[in-house]
């Protein structure tokens, strides 16, 4: 599983006053230490951005390009944005992402083809809502596909989010059932090794003891690699949530095991 760091999202105090003061040093900041706790790539989170969106997200781009040239994604709904921080990158892109949602089929998933780039499909239904089975799941993972093609995006970009479920919610866990089984059966659905990406902190969505939130994220995550699960979008601040990817890895690679890496 390779190691995205969702921590650079606009929710932060921190990172809020830096946007609004259009002041690099904290994110860069943030970015770096972020690259020494092991993130493989940065995702960047600025919100819908109403305001100033291609101004907010070339300075973003080009703050964490200042630090790393760790892949990045860009994580927001306004297409503009999505644009910008696209003809600002140096390296490699990843859009985050699209739904079935008509405006986002219309208008940003049309920009990975432009780019040249991976795109993440979020399984959600048309009105954004999360299915309610593993059948739905497959069916709006074929529907995803059916977009790409149709907008000529190549297929083997896409990256499904099969949308991990708080485990809080009523059906959270019956929900999560159904994700480790798409992640595990989905290459012989589409027909190809399709790769998957999934929020872990939505898992501990919600209130709940600190320490029992970061026992279920340990826990589940080698489920997770288990079913064969491509990147993992987390806190990576998070030591033994991180431990967990690394050792998971080390277990799971087809190569020689050394204790170095586990």
């Amino acid at each position: 599983m390779q190691l995205i760091a969702d921590n650079l999202q606009i929710t932060r105090p921190v990172v809020a006053d830096a946007v609004e003061r259009r002041d690099p040093l904290p994110i860069a900041d943030l970015v770096k230490r972020c690259v020494a706790a092991g993130a493989e790539a940065i995702d960047i989170n600025p919100g819908p951005l109403k305001r100033n969106p291609r101004e907010t997200m070339r300075f973003l781009v080009e703050t964490v390009q200042s630090v790393t040239d760790r892949p990045i994604l860009l994580d927001t709904t306004n297409p503009a944005a999505i644009e910008e921080g696209l003809a600002a990158c140096r390296g490699t892109a990843i859009i985050n992402g699209f739904s079935l949602e008509r405006e986002k089929c219309n208008h940003i998933l049309p920009l990975a083809k432009a780019f040249g780039v991976d795109i993440i499909g979020y399984l959600l239904d048309p009105d954004s809502h999360v299915p309610t089975d593993e059948t739905d799941c497959f069916a709006i993972a074929l529907e995803l596909l059916a977009e790409m093609e149709k907008a000529g995006v190549d297929r083997h970009r896409l990256i499904i989010d099969p949308v991990i479920a708080p485990l809080i919610w009523g059906n959270g866990i019956a929900h999560n059932r159904a994700v480790l089984a798409l992640i595990r059966t989905l290459p012989d659905l589409t027909g190809f090794p399709v790769r998957t990406i999934a929020g872990i902190s939505n898992l501990t969505s919600g209130p709940g003891p600190k320490e029992k939130k970061r026992l279920a994220e340990t826990t589940f995550l080698p489920m997770l690699a288990a079913a064969g699960l491509d990147m993992a979008l987390m806190n990576v601040f998070h030591e033994e949530t991180v431990r967990t990817v690394r050792a998971c890895n080390g277990l799971i690679r087809q190569e020689i095991f050394s204790w170095a890496g586990f």
